[in-house]
């Protein structure tokens, strides 16, 4: 596949995210790679997920959602598994971004949680474990 080909399916994926959320992506770029730097990625999250971040921080450099399109390819199937695991990886990455860690995403990924649901619980916890 064209690279271009797999931006376009990076940008659907990115537009799936419903817009309360999209909304709040800011300072975070998503780019597109050929190859992970080791086997077995098919994305990565680099920054400071959102809710270990404060206001009084200085000016950061942006957080980077890297998806990388190689093993999508040789993973992949057919066309419509490719978009749904491209789809997939790219949720997966900005949970990471919204504050859940790898075991939180991976149970929301096993009940096929939509994002939003998934966040909603992350943002709930924290406030609980801030009121102790």
């Amino acid at each position: 596949m064209r690279s271009r080909d797999f931006d376009e399916l990076v940008e659907r994926a990115v537009a799936a995210i419903p817009p309360r959320f999209r909304e709040r992506m800011a300072n975070l770029a998503i780019v597109v790679e050929p190859e992970p730097p080791r086997p077995g990625l098919l994305g990565l999250y680099h920054g400071r997920p959102l809710p270990l971040r404060s206001v009084s921080e200085p000016f950061a450099m942006p957080d980077t959602i890297t998806i990388y399109q190689g093993p999508h390819e040789r993973l992949a199937r057919d066309q419509a598994e490719l978009e749904r695991m491209v789809g997939d990886t790219v949720w997966h990455e900005v949970a990471h971004y919204f504050g859940l860690d790898e075991a939180q995403v991976r149970r929301a990924e096993r009940r096929r949680a939509p994002l939003g649901d998934a966040l909603e619980e992350a943002r709930r916890r924290r406030q609980r474990e801030r009121g102790r």
